[in-house]
């Protein structure tokens, strides 16, 4: 097993420069650039989209 997945980036400013954060807890992150914390959390797996007969998903009609 791989070791768990961290963000690239922050959501809030797009920078670089995140450190894990000391007192936020587990999935917590702090961004040096504009200095605010955020949480990453998993959710779960989303169940796979049923395919309709006829074997087309898109919903669009023309």
């Amino acid at each position: 097993m791989s070791e768990r997945a961290a963000p690239f980036y922050c959501p809030y400013c797009g920078d670089e420069d995140l450190r894990p954060s000391e007192t936020g807890g587990h999935g917590a992150w702090e961004c040096a650039s504009c200095r605010r914390a955020f949480a990453v959390k998993f959710l779960g797996l989303l169940s796979a989209p049923s395919i309709p007969p006829g074997g087309s998903t898109n919903d669009h009609q023309e």
